[in-house]
């Protein structure tokens, strides 16, 4: 197992394999921005194989890939293919904008993902165009149903609150997921990059105090996944909702999670400085003993916690450089 120096057992690892996107969502990726990494700089499909079989040799089984927006990356089902049939994965799954699985939804799910995450921070038109630089929602819709189709299940809508904006659309989601049998998972504004640092963020500790009476919810125990998401479900069964709460109430003391970027630096926090880098190892050839080493070396730099109340300047890497 991998036991960092806080006693927290890593069993999770998010994976992004591109860091570039369609879309520009006012959280993620500052407008205009190119800095993206060149191609050239990207982990090959062998070298994130590897990684993944070197983690799962360590104890971890949860593996989800990211970006950017992942399924620009060519041939993907391939990967998820070589991922799936990795001894000791147990879980693996996708967060996606939704724009492309129209074409690639069939294929993920033959290739043997597990789960969809899909980004939807509203309903209307208007706010999905404001807050991801493009007119989207009719594909979005149309990959949500070629999931469907393709037999995906409790599939989680991810929407990002942001306040002026979109928080008045709560409301119209828990009503589109309970109709779609969709989970619906609130997530704050992590102050990463100029974007995020100049929004401000949601309080969802305040919001489920207010909301638990309307949708007769109560705390769930049920695991829709390994990540910090917290799960209320209500009385009837028919909606269960997730908050992500960074901000409001961190959930340092439980982080269970690493993330490796596209250019094979592995970060142990999303909110710290703290990583290494896997790449030079793997163009080296490295032995699984060496690279096993260096992943072990890595999490006894995992930090207790992050800063984003503390010091949310401080990070200035976009969230997709870090990798979802």
């Amino acid at each position: 197992m991998l036991i960092d120096q806080y006693g927290r057992q890593i069993e999770y690892l998010r994976l992004s394999v591109t860091d570039k996107c369609d879309l520009r969502c006012a959280y993620c990726i500052p407008e205009g921005f190119t800095e993206f990494e060149k191609p050239t700089n990207w982990l090959s499909f062998d070298e994130i194989e590897r990684v993944v079989a070197a983690f799962a040799r360590l104890g971890v089984s949860r593996f989800r890939l990211t970006g950017g927006e992942p399924l620009l990356r060519k041939n993907l089902p391939d990967l998820v293919e070589r991922i799936s049939a990795l001894p000791g994965v147990t879980d693996l799954s996708l967060t996606t904008n939704g724009t492309q699985l129209p074409r690639y939804a069939q294929a993920l799910r033959t290739a043997g993902l597990g789960r969809l995450n899909v980004s939807l921070d509203s309903l209307r038109r208007e706010c999905v165009h404001a807050l991801s630089g493009k007119d989207s929602l009719d594909k979005v819709m149309s990959g949500l149903q070629a999931a469907c189709d393709a037999g995906f299940e409790r599939i989680k809508i991810n929407m990002v609150p942001v306040p002026g904006v979109n928080t008045g659309d709560i409301d119209d989601m828990i009503a589109f997921c309970i109709a779609k049998g969709f989970i619906l998972r609130l997530i704050e504004v992590m102050p990463m990059g100029i974007t995020g640092q100049s929004l401000d963020y949601f309080n969802l500790v305040d919001f489920i105090h207010d909301i638990s009476p309307k949708y007769q919810l109560q705390p769930s125990h049920a695991i829709y996944g390994g990540g910090p998401a917290q799960y209320w479900e209500s009385a009837d069964g028919r909606f269960t909702l997730g908050l992500i709460t960074p901000r409001s109430q961190h959930f340092c003391a439980t982080c269970n999670r690493v993330r490796l970027s596209v250019d094979g630096t592995l970060y142990l926090c999303l909110g710290q400085e703290h990583h290494l880098n896997l790449r030079p190892l793997l163009s080296d050839g490295c032995s699984d003993e060496a690279l096993e080493m260096a992943i072990r070396r890595a999490i006894d730099l995992k930090p207790e916690r992050h800063e984003f109340n503390d010091k949310p300047e401080q990070i200035v890497r976009i969230m997709a450089k870090t990798g979802g």
